[in-house]
Protein backbone atom coordinates (compact mmCIF):
# COMPACT_ATOMS: atom_id res chain seq x y z
CA UNK A 1 0.00 0.00 0.00
CA UNK A 2 2.78 2.41 1.00
CA UNK A 3 4.78 1.41 -2.07
CA UNK A 4 1.86 2.27 -4.36
CA UNK A 5 1.40 5.61 -2.69
CA UNK A 6 5.09 6.44 -3.07
CA UNK A 7 4.92 5.39 -6.69
CA UNK A 8 1.99 7.74 -7.35
CA UNK A 9 3.76 10.64 -5.60
CA UNK A 10 6.90 9.95 -7.55
CA UNK A 11 4.99 9.89 -10.84
CA UNK A 12 3.30 13.22 -10.06
CA UNK A 13 6.68 14.69 -9.09
CA UNK A 14 8.34 13.76 -12.37
CA UNK A 15 5.35 14.97 -14.40
CA UNK A 16 5.54 18.31 -12.59
CA UNK A 17 9.30 18.39 -13.20
CA UNK A 18 8.74 17.93 -16.94
CA UNK A 19 6.01 20.58 -17.10
CA UNK A 20 7.96 23.10 -15.00
CA UNK A 21 10.24 24.37 -17.82
CA UNK A 22 7.22 24.76 -20.11
CA UNK A 23 5.32 26.81 -17.52
CA UNK A 24 8.38 28.95 -16.76
CA UNK A 25 9.00 29.54 -20.47
CA UNK A 26 5.38 30.66 -20.98
CA UNK A 27 5.47 33.04 -18.00
CA UNK A 28 8.82 34.56 -19.02
CA UNK A 29 7.62 34.90 -22.63
CA UNK A 30 4.49 36.73 -21.47
CA UNK A 31 6.60 39.07 -19.33
CA UNK A 32 8.98 39.75 -22.23
CA UNK A 33 6.05 40.43 -24.55
CA UNK A 34 4.71 42.99 -22.08
CA UNK A 35 8.14 44.67 -21.94
CA UNK A 36 8.07 44.99 -25.73
CA UNK A 37 4.55 46.38 -25.54
CA UNK A 38 5.75 48.84 -22.91
CA UNK A 39 8.45 50.20 -25.23
CA UNK A 40 5.95 50.40 -28.09
CA UNK A 41 3.41 52.27 -25.95
CA UNK A 42 6.05 54.68 -24.63
CA UNK A 43 7.17 55.46 -28.19
CA UNK A 44 3.54 55.97 -29.25
CA UNK A 45 2.83 58.34 -26.36
CA UNK A 46 6.01 60.30 -27.06
CA UNK A 47 5.10 60.55 -30.76
CA UNK A 48 1.60 61.83 -30.00
CA UNK A 49 2.98 64.29 -27.46
CA UNK A 50 5.39 65.63 -30.06
CA UNK A 51 2.74 65.88 -32.80
CA UNK A 52 0.17 67.58 -30.59
CA UNK A 53 2.62 70.27 -29.43
CA UNK A 54 4.30 70.90 -32.78
CA UNK A 55 3.83 74.02 -34.85
CA UNK A 56 0.37 73.66 -36.46
CA UNK A 57 0.28 72.43 -40.04
CA UNK A 58 -2.16 73.96 -42.46
CA UNK A 59 -4.60 71.75 -44.34
CA UNK A 60 -2.22 71.13 -47.21
CA UNK A 61 0.53 70.17 -44.78
CA UNK A 62 -1.72 67.58 -43.15
CA UNK A 63 -2.65 66.23 -46.59
CA UNK A 64 1.02 65.94 -47.52
CA UNK A 65 1.79 64.09 -44.30
CA UNK A 66 -1.13 61.74 -44.90
CA UNK A 67 0.00 61.02 -48.48
CA UNK A 68 3.54 60.36 -47.23
CA UNK A 69 2.19 57.72 -44.85
CA UNK A 70 2.98 59.75 -41.74
CA UNK A 71 0.61 59.54 -38.73
CA UNK A 72 -1.68 62.57 -38.55
CA UNK A 73 -3.81 61.65 -35.55
CA UNK A 74 -3.48 64.36 -32.88
CA UNK A 75 -1.28 66.46 -35.18
CA UNK A 76 -1.52 70.17 -34.38
CA UNK A 77 -3.24 71.74 -37.38
CA UNK A 78 -5.14 74.80 -38.57
CA UNK A 79 -7.61 75.71 -41.28
CA UNK A 80 -9.55 78.74 -42.45
CA UNK A 81 -12.86 78.93 -44.22
CA UNK A 82 -16.59 79.45 -43.82
CA UNK A 83 -18.81 77.16 -41.78
CA UNK A 84 -21.87 75.60 -43.42
CA UNK A 85 -24.09 75.55 -40.35
CA UNK A 86 -27.08 74.11 -42.17
CA UNK A 87 -25.04 70.94 -42.74
CA UNK A 88 -23.98 70.52 -39.12
CA UNK A 89 -23.81 66.88 -37.96
CA UNK A 90 -24.31 65.78 -34.34
CA UNK A 91 -22.14 63.17 -32.64
CA UNK A 92 -23.58 61.82 -29.38
CA UNK A 93 -21.07 62.32 -26.57
CA UNK A 94 -20.50 63.09 -22.93
CA UNK A 95 -18.24 65.89 -21.78
CA UNK A 96 -17.30 66.64 -18.20
CA UNK A 97 -20.11 64.40 -16.98
CA UNK A 98 -22.80 65.99 -19.16
CA UNK A 99 -24.64 64.34 -22.05
CA UNK A 100 -24.93 66.11 -25.35
CA UNK A 101 -23.33 66.33 -28.77
CA UNK A 102 -20.15 67.28 -30.54
CA UNK A 103 -20.87 69.53 -33.50
CA UNK A 104 -19.22 68.36 -36.71
CA UNK A 105 -19.61 71.23 -39.14
CA UNK A 106 -18.26 71.38 -42.71
CA UNK A 107 -15.79 74.22 -43.21
CA UNK A 108 -15.71 75.40 -46.82
CA UNK A 109 -12.12 76.16 -47.76
CA UNK A 110 -10.95 78.76 -50.24
CA UNK A 111 -10.30 76.07 -52.87
CA UNK A 112 -13.92 74.86 -52.75
CA UNK A 113 -13.23 71.72 -50.74
CA UNK A 114 -14.66 70.89 -47.32
CA UNK A 115 -13.21 69.91 -43.95
CA UNK A 116 -15.38 68.54 -41.17
CA UNK A 117 -14.52 70.39 -37.97
CA UNK A 118 -15.46 69.13 -34.52
CA UNK A 119 -16.30 72.54 -33.11
CA UNK A 120 -16.95 71.16 -29.63
CA UNK A 121 -19.68 70.21 -27.19
CA UNK A 122 -23.24 71.41 -26.70
CA UNK A 123 -25.62 70.07 -24.00
CA UNK A 124 -28.38 67.66 -24.98
CA UNK A 125 -31.07 70.37 -25.01
CA UNK A 126 -29.00 72.68 -27.21
CA UNK A 127 -28.75 70.32 -30.18
CA UNK A 128 -30.88 72.41 -32.50
CA UNK A 129 -29.33 75.57 -33.92
CA UNK A 130 -32.48 77.55 -33.02
CA UNK A 131 -31.54 77.19 -29.33
CA UNK A 132 -28.09 78.74 -29.86
CA UNK A 133 -28.19 81.26 -32.72
CA UNK A 134 -25.05 82.96 -31.37
CA UNK A 135 -23.06 79.81 -32.22
CA UNK A 136 -23.71 80.27 -35.94
CA UNK A 137 -20.61 82.38 -36.60
CA UNK A 138 -20.55 83.93 -40.07
CA UNK A 139 -17.72 84.86 -42.41
CA UNK A 140 -14.24 83.42 -42.64
CA UNK A 141 -13.05 81.65 -39.50
CA UNK A 142 -9.55 80.62 -38.46
CA UNK A 143 -9.59 77.27 -36.64
CA UNK A 144 -6.71 75.67 -34.79
CA UNK A 145 -6.74 72.31 -33.08
CA UNK A 146 -5.79 68.68 -33.69
CA UNK A 147 -6.15 66.67 -36.88
CA UNK A 148 -7.95 63.37 -36.42
CA UNK A 149 -7.75 60.40 -38.76
CA UNK A 150 -10.97 59.04 -40.22
CA UNK A 151 -12.19 55.64 -39.03
CA UNK A 152 -12.11 52.75 -41.47
CA UNK A 153 -15.08 51.00 -39.85
CA UNK A 154 -17.36 50.99 -36.82
CA UNK A 155 -15.07 50.55 -33.81
CA UNK A 156 -17.22 47.84 -32.19
CA UNK A 157 -20.39 45.84 -32.78
CA UNK A 158 -21.61 47.25 -29.45
CA UNK A 159 -21.69 50.77 -30.92
CA UNK A 160 -25.19 51.63 -32.25
CA UNK A 161 -25.73 52.31 -35.92
CA UNK A 162 -25.76 55.95 -36.89
CA UNK A 163 -29.19 57.56 -37.06
CA UNK A 164 -28.76 59.67 -40.17
CA UNK A 165 -32.48 60.55 -40.36
CA UNK A 166 -32.33 61.98 -36.85
CA UNK A 167 -28.89 63.51 -37.45
CA UNK A 168 -27.33 61.60 -34.57
CA UNK A 169 -24.03 59.83 -35.13
CA UNK A 170 -22.63 57.26 -32.71
CA UNK A 171 -19.39 56.74 -34.58
CA UNK A 172 -17.48 59.08 -36.85
CA UNK A 173 -18.28 57.73 -40.31
CA UNK A 174 -16.85 60.52 -42.45
CA UNK A 175 -18.24 59.13 -45.69
CA UNK A 176 -21.80 59.01 -44.37
CA UNK A 177 -21.46 62.36 -42.64
CA UNK A 178 -20.53 63.88 -45.98
CA UNK A 179 -23.19 61.98 -47.93
CA UNK A 180 -25.94 62.88 -45.45
CA UNK A 181 -25.21 66.58 -46.01
CA UNK A 182 -25.23 66.27 -49.79
CA UNK A 183 -21.56 67.20 -50.06
CA UNK A 184 -19.58 65.37 -52.75
CA UNK A 185 -17.29 62.93 -50.91
CA UNK A 186 -14.51 63.57 -53.40
CA UNK A 187 -14.42 67.19 -52.24
CA UNK A 188 -14.32 66.35 -48.53
CA UNK A 189 -10.89 66.09 -46.97
CA UNK A 190 -10.15 62.58 -45.57
CA UNK A 191 -9.63 63.66 -41.96
CA UNK A 192 -11.26 65.74 -39.23
CA UNK A 193 -10.09 68.76 -37.28
CA UNK A 194 -10.92 68.99 -33.58
CA UNK A 195 -11.09 72.68 -32.65
CA UNK A 196 -9.18 73.88 -29.61
CA UNK A 197 -10.69 75.65 -26.59
CA UNK A 198 -10.61 79.14 -28.10
CA UNK A 199 -13.76 80.91 -26.75
CA UNK A 200 -16.63 81.41 -29.18
CA UNK A 201 -19.59 83.83 -29.07
CA UNK A 202 -22.16 82.75 -26.48
CA UNK A 203 -19.82 80.09 -25.08
CA UNK A 204 -21.19 77.29 -27.27
CA UNK A 205 -19.96 74.99 -28.57
CA UNK A 206 -17.20 74.36 -26.00
CA UNK A 207 -14.04 73.42 -27.87
CA UNK A 208 -10.98 71.58 -26.71
CA UNK A 209 -12.86 68.33 -26.17
CA UNK A 210 -10.13 66.04 -27.49
CA UNK A 211 -8.89 63.69 -24.79
CA UNK A 212 -5.46 62.14 -25.20
CA UNK A 213 -5.41 59.36 -22.66
CA UNK A 214 -3.50 56.21 -23.59
CA UNK A 215 -3.39 53.81 -20.63
CA UNK A 216 0.00 52.23 -20.10
CA UNK A 217 -0.13 49.31 -17.67
CA UNK A 218 2.40 47.09 -19.47
CA UNK A 219 5.07 47.51 -16.77
CA UNK A 220 2.68 46.20 -14.10
CA UNK A 221 1.72 43.29 -16.36
CA UNK A 222 5.40 42.47 -17.01
CA UNK A 223 6.18 42.53 -13.29
CA UNK A 224 3.19 40.24 -12.65
CA UNK A 225 4.30 37.61 -15.21
CA UNK A 226 7.95 37.73 -14.14
CA UNK A 227 6.85 37.59 -10.51
CA UNK A 228 4.77 34.48 -11.15
CA UNK A 229 7.73 32.86 -12.91
CA UNK A 230 9.98 33.66 -9.96
CA UNK A 231 7.43 32.35 -7.47
CA UNK A 232 6.99 29.13 -9.46
CA UNK A 233 10.74 28.64 -9.58
CA UNK A 234 10.99 29.25 -5.82
CA UNK A 235 8.22 26.79 -5.00
CA UNK A 236 9.79 24.18 -7.28
CA UNK A 237 13.22 24.55 -5.66
CA UNK A 238 11.65 24.25 -2.21
CA UNK A 239 9.78 21.10 -3.26
CA UNK A 240 12.96 19.60 -4.70
CA UNK A 241 14.99 20.31 -1.56
CA UNK A 242 12.23 18.91 0.65
CA UNK A 243 12.15 15.73 -1.41
CA UNK A 244 15.94 15.34 -1.18
CA UNK A 245 16.01 15.83 2.60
Amino acid sequence: MQAGKRERHGRRFWIALVLLPVALAILVALGTWQVKRLHWKEDLIASIEERSHAEPLDVRGVEAALEAGEPIDYRAASASGTFLHDKERHFFATFQGQSGYYLYTPLELDDGRFLFVNRGFVPYDRKETSTRPESLVAGEQQITGLARARLAAKPSSLVPDNDEAGNIFYWKDLGRMAASTGLPEGQVLPFFLDADATPVPGGLPRGGVTVIDLPNSHLQYAITWYGLALALAGVSIFAWLKRKS
